[in-house]
């Protein structure tokens, strides 16, 4: 069935819907886009939607980033945006009947090069040229919290549905937990269903109102990444609906649980062999992905740990990894080998925070593994427990010192491009300027009168 054909079924079918939200993902994973009236869909859905080229520059504020060089000075033109095959479907948690789809971005006709999307096609393209298909699962940690907030309480647990408020105790795993909150899931379950998001497990997590949902592995990285975005998307929404909020920052709680995206993935042959299972466990191509993963992961971590925030959660003892280091079935270290029965042998990469743009993650993980087998690189010992080696090399805790590293990197450059490179070098910086000019109510409660 051809697209237009896709789309009038669609529409035919869903005879309510009043309105398509049409949206492409932003540098900062964000999406951004138009409410299209279903008189227009139709058109949309079959020819396309221009939005300027811009949209992929912005900093996390919303604002352009001029010195990315799509804005100013250029006359801000447009792209044409067309539609994500398989992303048409409705949004269940808004009272007005609402379709959503997800969109990509050409100009001139070729898939422009500051999508996101197309950063992590590329990378693509050099595995299925090597006739290597990746498999691909994320696992995405966020906070339920109360929707009042204030300057002196910007974020506090929710509320139970007995009138109890969570408290700091961990409760990880807890199923009454999960109970308390059997709304929301439902939602995100009917949701997920709805948009075709193949969501998995859900569980209760260390922090107070802190939850994980896992996604199952698909053979089609680019599809993996798109479901992540899809699913930040249903979260923050049927919360929203049910009286909450949600929150995919990497750390809205000083003293709690940070929050993560654990990337698990192996890779096919073109028989459909997983090239990670060796006969006596993990191949010797599994040991040389993680070599360039480790090799690679300090010019990385300005993908991984996108945002001042971020460098809270990569801290000793908070559960998140702060060396480049690797174990077996090892939680503590960045890349946790899982040596299962053939078909499921893996690599987890631990490191990105729930606050990332999942199609720049992957796409550094996938080149860092890529290089890794290309060049044949050892990853060194493997750590027991949380025991790190010297030869361990930490990883940046500092956002400024963490994109001046990508900003000089081969290797962010040969996996994402030099002008994407230099996009998204250009964003972080704005806004690390942004946070240099702002005063922190921490900062006036120790020095304003004792210094």
């Amino acid at each position: 069935m051809d697209i237009e054909s896709q789309a009038k079924a669609f529409l035919d079918a869903n005879p309510d819907i009043e309105v398509l939200e049409a949206f492409v993902i932003d540098v900062n994973g964000m999406p951004r886009g138009k409410w299209i009236p279903r008189e227009r869909a139709l058109d949309v859905l079959t020819k396309g939607m221009a939005m300027p080229r811009s949209v992929f520059a912005l900093d996390v504020w919303g604002r352009d980033v001029n010195a990315a060089g799509l804005a100013e000075g250029t006359g801000d033109p447009d792209g044409m945006c067309f539609p994500v095959p398989g992303t048409l479907s409705r949004v269940t948690w808004l009272s007005r009947p609402t379709a959503q789809v997800l969109l990509h971005m050409e100009v001139d006709g070729k898939p422009f090069y500051a999508d996101p999307r197309r950063a992590l096609a590329n990378v693509l393209d050099r595995y299925k040229a090597l006739k290597l298909t990746p498999v691909v699962a994320t696992e995405l940690e966020f906070y339920l919290i109360d929707p009042v907030r204030s300057a002196l309480d910007p974020v506090r647990p929710p509320n139970t549905r007995d009138g109890r408020w969570h408290t700091g105790q961990t409760q990880v795993l807890s199923i009454s937990e999960l109970q308390d909150f059997q709304e929301v899931f439902h939602g995100i379950s009917t949701a997920a269903r709805a948009q075709g998001v193949p969501a998995d497990t859900t569980l209760r997590e260390n922090g107070p109102g802190q939850y994980e949902i896992n996604l199952n592995h698909v053979p089609d990285a680019l599809a993996a990444a798109d479901y992540a975005v899809l699913l930040k998307r249903i979260v923050k929404g049927v919360a929203r609906a049910s009286d909450l909020d949600a929150t995919f920052m990497a750390k809205p709680y000083g003293r709690q649980a940070g929050s993560g995206m654990h990337v698990h993935f192996s890779i096919l042959d073109e028989k459909g062999n997983n090239i990670f299972a060796g006969d006596n466990g993990p191949s010797e191509k599994l040991m040389h992905a993680v070599g360039g993963l480790l090799e690679n992961m300090g010019e990385s971590m300005a993908v991984f740990a996108p945002h001042q925030n971020s460098y809270r959660r990569l801290r000793p003892s908070e559960h998140a990894p702060t060396y480049a280091s690797w174990g077996i079935d090892n939680r503590s270290a960045a890349v946790r080998v899982i040596p299962s029965p053939k078909p499921a042998t893996r690599i987890e990469h631990r490191v990105a925070g729930s606050d990332t743009n999942p199609y720049l993650v992957l796409a550094m993980i996938l080149s860092g593994a890529l290089a890794g087998m290309k060049e044949k690189l050892a990853p060194g010992g493997a750590i027991t427990g949380d025991d790190h080696a010297i030869n361990h090399e930490p990883l940046p805790t500092n956002w400024d010192y963490a994109v001046q590293r990508f900003a000089k990197s081969s290797f962010a450059y040969a996996a994402l491009g030099q002008k994407y490179r230099g996009l998204y070098t250009a964003c972080k910086q704005q806004e690390i300027s942004e946070f240099s000019l702002r005063v922190t109510d921490v900062e006036y409660d120790a020095y304003i009168r004792t210094v």
